[in-house]
């Protein structure tokens, strides 16, 4: 938490939450993720975001799993050419989902042959949703001989050996949860099979992430709680990403965008403000660490990086960080080709 000297301090400065960001000495990890590309031009789009945020020195970048594990090809090709024509270090998402333990095995052998070090560990959405939100909707049913959720899944990472484990967190409850209490329980299995870190679902309610991370801190969970940070322009998209993944959508948000179907130029600047301003609040909450679902695109996420006053060749490489500053974010105890928009976990 802030001292009082602090406190009072922020009290009577006039400079808000954002631009105070670009003042703070503390300094501040990102990360990207981003999803394998389904063509030549999707392609192209995906390599002018990579090159365009690498010299920022990200901790690590992710590369997605389609619903129902569709991209698996295209992400470890993705992931590969990561570790051979740029010095970012990748991380790989592994689901569940329509897979047998063997072949998801065989998977996480494949990854620490060409010197992946990070997975993503979810259980995955399967496929038969709409395919703006990502291809997601169905109901999720496990095969028999494979692995049933990202408990399991976690474990079966952690038997082999040598890796980062980060694995998803809900801080405005999972859909197929009866309660944050069970997400809390769910998240503590996760942890006791191997999780290092836990990144939320995207949100805009800082409140409620925070009042997540008061509840998970005075549960004894003491992993690194990541926020996730999306900036999106396209409203009507946002609308229903967040209707699958169970992601509040505030009325001042909606407020916003409302008039702009057209004018998307004005959409990002509102998109780079609102995500700014997330970032800036929850650094003087003492978290450090940001990782941004960036969509494939670049120009947002950049700006937002310089409003928290990352440069380029400044970001820390070196393993993540640990997701909160000592103090303030840890006021108790001191996740188709397309991006996914629910980290699809377990809930029995």
């Amino acid at each position: 938490m802030a001292t009082l000297a602090e406190a009072r301090a922020l009290l009577l400065s006039p400079l808000g939450p954002v631009a105070r960001a670009g003042q703070n000495g503390n300094p501040v990890r990102v990360s990207f993720e981003f999803f394998p590309p389904k063509s030549d031009e999707a392609e192209a789009t995906l390599w002018k975001a990579v090159r365009r945020l690498e010299p920022l020195n990200p901790a690590f970048v992710s590369v997605t799993y389609g619903a129902g594990g569709s991209t698996r090809e295209r992400t470890h090709r993705t992931v590969q050419r990561m570790i051979t024509e740029t010095r970012l270090r990748p991380a790989a998402h592994l689901t569940c989902v329509e897979a047998s333990r063997a072949e998801v095995d065989e998977v996480i052998e494949s990854y620490k042959a060409i010197g992946v070090d990070h997975i993503v560990a979810l259980r995955g959405d399967p496929p038969g949703g709409h395919e703006s939100a990502g291809g997601i909707g169905g109901a999720y049913q496990p095969r028999a001989d494979g692995y049933a959720n990202a408990t399991e899944l976690s474990r079966a990472i952690s038997a082999v050996g040598g890796f980062e484990i980060t694995v998803g967190a809900y801080p405005e409850k999972h859909p197929e949860s009866p309660s944050i209490d069970h997400d809390i329980d769910v998240l503590k299995a996760k942890i006791d099979a191997g999780a290092t870190r836990a990144v939320s679902q995207f949100f805009f309610d800082i409140d409620a992430f925070l009042r997540f991370r008061d509840r998970i801190r005075s549960a004894g969970i003491t992993i690194p709680l990541i926020p996730g940070i999306m900036p999106v322009s396209n409203f009507a998209a946002l609308q229903r990403m967040s209707a699958s993944c169970g992601t509040a959508v505030p009325a001042w948000l909606a407020t916003h965008f409302d008039g702009l179907d057209n004018d998307p130029e004005t959409r990002k600047l509102l998109a780079a403000s609102v995500a700014a301003e997330t970032c800036a609040r929850l650094q003087e909450e003492g978290f450090a660490d940001f990782p941004f679902y960036t969509l494939n695109r670049a120009d947002l996420v950049y700006a937002i990086c310089r409003v928290l006053g990352v440069r380029e060749a400044q970001s820390s490489p070196a393993g993540g960080g640990v997701g909160e500053a000592d103090g303030g974010g840890r006021p108790l105890h001191h996740p188709s080709g397309g991006p996914p928009p629910a980290m699809g976990e377990e809930h029995p």
